[in-house]
């Protein structure tokens, strides 16, 4: 027998070996192999299995070795079904789970796996009725073994995370595994060292992300043969790996965007979660105080239970007030209204935490010359660059990064730019002017991204060491500060006009959940909204309004056919010649027309257009949309394209 492989390690290069006759029945298309290479063995994906020597010239050797796989009886299925979904090869999808495991490249920065703290007995924790309630309808369908969603619609502070931990005890007595998924890494970190702390000691907590060392993705994976029950807690890998005793899958924050891998192809770890508990006959927890408007149709259109916690724990509900900064002028900072600044000196004297949350980070969204008008462009994206405090102009999509010019590029003009927009580092620099003797920190990618500083900085703003914490959507969820009173936010309507079906319904969603973080265990609570335009949206930051929200926008979808009502999807045309990119994207929405065409099929065709990004990292793009009522006429569509070369790559995505 005989094997074409692929590296791990990313050689683009196919390369062929031969297969001892003791692997000949467990050796198949998939497999991980050692492999050698040069004076050393390495790790490498098959690629194809043949039973005739290849012709060639060159010395075929033996493997060295076949890596163990769980015995999972029904990954190879779901892994297949997800491709298929997605118009990919499936092995695809089996390379990113083994290359993560198998990467010997240790992070610059690694977190422990396992656990850090000391370990403690698991608190005892009294159940509320609601709590009880929504336990005692989900317990009996781990035991059952059987494919039931269920939507948990707590509002902020309801104790979601305290059902959750109930039903993972359960799961691992009887020898179950658990999925747990979180839309952001950072997430995932505070998620399980708050489950080290709470669980019984001997449950064993993996979180599964970038900073694992080589040897403890090996201790993982290892206990997966052994089958082991254990508790997997990630963003997108978790969903993809092979599991024999899964018996129950969380996804919490599920109205979360952090689930649409931005890398192709753009798997979405929800839809991955919901197709794998239907595989495997487990139930799935869609947990969030904003349901995405997608999971409450499909509730109703499935008869999915949706199982509710009114109720917080402690503290109670913030009081709400909007604040139109075109009309409160009188203030020595645009961006800071005088009732917010009040009520940061209040909080500041009453010794209590504030948050202000702006969804743009840096110093200024973009630099402009006054005398010609022109903007600092990236050189690798169709981004303008973005000031940051340093006097540095950074690109947010290539990292692109140039020191601010004295001369205007054009026009040769000197020091003449004016600096526009706001973002989170002029934020701070603004509330140390007006609160010298305030301890203020920041929360964006630039700081998160450092996950020990991160960490730090988290404990010391739940300890009470920081004052004022300044923050993009990072701090919007799963986050519980108990000292924090005051929410402030910025720039309330920043992001509800994208141009996006979806922008009022994930902007709203963001809002409500930074204002969630006030108010968690103290009683007198408040969030003040700053806004540049009265949108209606913003009167649903109520949470306790959220369904109806849900209610009306779902109308409006369904008025004029977009999702959860139609099916989406993208396809995105991709080369670094603007004129090719061009053609092909025009050759391939002639072609997909002519397709719809023949074929009668139900189907609208948008495109094709420029996206809002025309560039990023020297490729341009071009999108092509289809909106059709089932998936099947958008594979219909996209299987007879692939049959057509074009110069330009080009990419699918469903949504």
């Amino acid at each position: 027998m005989f094997i074409k492989v692929r590296l791990i390690s990313g050689f683009s290069k196919p390369l062929w070996y031969h297969v001892p006759q003791q692997w000949h029945t467990k050796v198949q298309r998939g497999s991980l192999v050692d492999v050698p290479l040069q004076k050393r063995f390495v790790p490498a994906l098959v690629e194809y299995v043949a039973h005739k020597k290849p012709t060639s010239s060159f010395v075929i050797k033996d493997i060295n070795n076949l890596f163990a796989f769980p015995a999972d009886a029904h990954h190879n299925t779901f892994i297949k079904k997800l491709a298929h979904h997605y118009n990919v090869d499936y092995l695809v999808l089996i390379a990113r789970t083994k290359t993560f495991l198998y990467n010997k490249e240790q992070p610059s920065e690694p977190q422990q796996m396992t656990q850090q703290t000391p370990p403690t007995e698991k608190k005892s924790y009294q159940l509320t009725e609601e709590q009880q309630d929504a336990y005692a309808t989900m317990a009996p369908t781990i035991t059952q073994s059987k494919y039931q969603p269920f939507v948990l619609h707590g509002v902020t502070g309801s104790g979601k995370t305290e059902v959750y931990k109930e039903l993972i005890i359960d799961a691992i007595k009887q020898s179950k595994s658990i999925i747990f998924l979180l839309p952001e890494v950072t997430l995932t970190i505070a998620m399980q060292q708050r489950l080290q702390n709470t669980l019984p000691t001997d449950i064993p907590i993996y979180g599964l992300h970038s900073a694992c060392t080589a040897q403890e993705r090996k201790t993982l994976w290892q206990q997966l043969i052994d089958g082991t029950p254990l508790v997997i807690i990630g963003v997108h890998l978790p969903i993809l790996f092979p599991i024999s005793n899964l018996g129950l899958i969380i996804v919490d924050e599920e109205h979360e965007v952090g689930y649409q891998e931005k890398k192709h192809p753009k798997i979405n770890s929800k839809h991955a979660a919901l197709v794998r508990a239907f595989t495997y006959n487990v139930p799935i927890i869609l947990g969030s105080a904003t349901p995405s408007l997608q999971t409450l149709h499909n509730a109703k259109k499935h008869n999915w239970p949706v199982l509710t916690l009114k109720q917080r724990f402690s503290g109670a509900f913030p009081t709400i007030k909007k604040v139109l900064l075109t009309k409160d002028r009188k203030r020595p900072y645009f961006w800071i209204s005088s009732n917010l600044q009040k009520a940061i000196e209040q909080r500041l004297l009453q010794k209590e935490q504030t948050i202000i949350y702006l969804n743009r980070r840096g110093h200024s969204f973009f630099v402009q010359c006054k005398s010609c008008s022109f903007v600092i462009d990236c050189v690798n994206c169709s981004v303008s660059l973005t000031l940051h405090a340093n006097d540095n102009l950074h690109c947010h999509y290539c990292g692109y990064v140039k020191k601010m010019p004295t001369n205007c590029p054009s026009c040769k003009k000197e020091k003449d730019f004016l600096k526009k927009g706001i973002g989170t580092q002029q934020v701070v620099t603004i509330l140390q002017k007006l609160f010298p003797h305030a301890i203020i920190a920041r929360a964006d990618l630039n700081t998160t991204k450092k996950k020990k500083e991160w960490t730090t900085t988290v404990q010391q703003f739940t300890d009470g060491a920081i004052d004022i914490l300044v923050g993009t959507q990072t701090i919007t969820k799963g986050y519980d500060f108990p000292g924090v009173t005051l929410i402030g936010i910025i720039w309330a309507d920043l992001s509800i006009h994208l141009p996006m079906y979806n922008a009022v319904e994930t902007s709203l969603q963001q809002l409500i959940q930074v204002a969630g973080r006030a108010g968690r265990h103290k009683k007198n609570s408040e969030v003040i909204i700053q806004t540049m335009t009265d949108h209606p949206a913003l009167e649903f930051i109520d949470e306790v309004q959220y369904l109806v929200f849900a209610q009306q926008e779902l109308a409006k979808r369904k008025d004029v056919l977009y999702p959860p009502y139609i099916r989406f999807a993208c396809i995105e045309i991709k080369h670094a010649n603007p004129t090719i990119v061009d053609k092909d994207a025009h050759a391939i929405a002639h072609q997909a027309q002519q397709i719809i065409s023949t074929d009668k099929l139900t189907a609208q065709l948008y495109g094709p257009t420029t996206p809002p990004i025309e560039k990023v990292q020297k490729i341009f793009c071009k999108t092509i949309y289809i909106k059709a009522p089932t998936w099947r006429i958008m594979l219909v569509i996209i299987n007879k394209l692939k049959n057509s070369k074009y110069t330009s790559n080009w990419y699918f995505t469903p949504s």
